[in-house]
């Protein structure tokens, strides 16, 4: 009887709206390990614009074991979900580009190039969970010489890099850029994640943060996150590039 008298959670007072583009998704329907169907698509939508966002770039995954997806492909999956954004009459504007995984044909596409970027030339790619790639910083000269910029997704979720801050330094020196995905400030991803996460924003080491949204979960850690004061500093304090994109 006396759950009348519970204050209501507070609301966090800011949204994603001053960040504006999200730049690292999963709501192509039914082409990697995101939305499956376009009902799962616009419901995500819907979600991150209510969030704030006012644009996304939405990056499946490319990958040769698992995701072998295409340019060809992927824009084929754009099409379908912007013909559906329009019957629906919903307003946003959406693009795609891919989320390219560091495997042992990264290095054949990039020779023939025909990547798909982001922005001014931003080529994201993610890097295996269990070993560190020892020709990185090879594949991150390539990336430059072939005229893209680096971008690494989600640096906060590779262990092996969890020892010193001055691993991600070294990373950092050969021109990369970096990603964060707002949840790791949640501990979504684990205690570990959370605190290389923090401690890379404390060091003003990261340009762009986003959501990298597979499914509800996402959204609701999302939106969450925006209760923290990591995540407040970054929509607030901090110099970050989402914007320019």
């Amino acid at each position: 009887m006396f759950n009348i008298f519970k204050s209501k959670p507070k609301e966090p007072g800011i949204d994603f709206s001053k960040l504006g583009v999200d730049l690292h998704s999963h709501i192509i329907p039914g082409i990697d390990d995101g939305a499956q169907s376009v009902q799962e698509s616009i419901v995500l939508v819907r979600q991150m614009m209510d969030l704030g966002f006012r644009k996304i770039i939405t990056t499946p995954h490319i990958m040769a074991d698992y995701y072998r997806n295409t340019p060809e492909t992927i824009v084929a999956g754009l099409a379908l979900l912007r013909e559906e954004l329009v019957k629906q009459n919903i307003d946003i504007h959406i693009e795609a580009a891919a989320e390219y995984y560091l495997d042992e044909t990264f290095g054949n596409k990039l020779e023939k190039g025909n990547l798909l970027t982001m922005g001014d030339g931003f080529l994201l790619f993610e890097l295996s969970y269990i070993n560190y790639p020892k020709n990185l910083d090879d594949i991150i000269n390539k990336i430059k010489d072939k005229g893209y910029k680096p971008l690494l997704a989600h640096p906060e979720r590779y262990p092996y890099l969890f020892g010193s801050i001055e691993n991600y330094r070294k990373i950092k020196e050969t021109g990369c850029y970096f990603q964060l995905n707002t949840i790791s400030l949640t501990g979504y991803y684990g205690k570990a994640s959370q605190k290389i996460a923090e401690e890379l924003v404390d060091n003003m080491m990261i340009e762009f943060i986003a959501s990298d949204m597979h499914h509800l979960r996402h959204a609701d850690a999302l939106k969450q996150s925006l209760h923290l004061p990591y995540v407040r500093k970054l929509l607030t304090d901090y110099q970050l590039q989402n914007e320019l994109l």
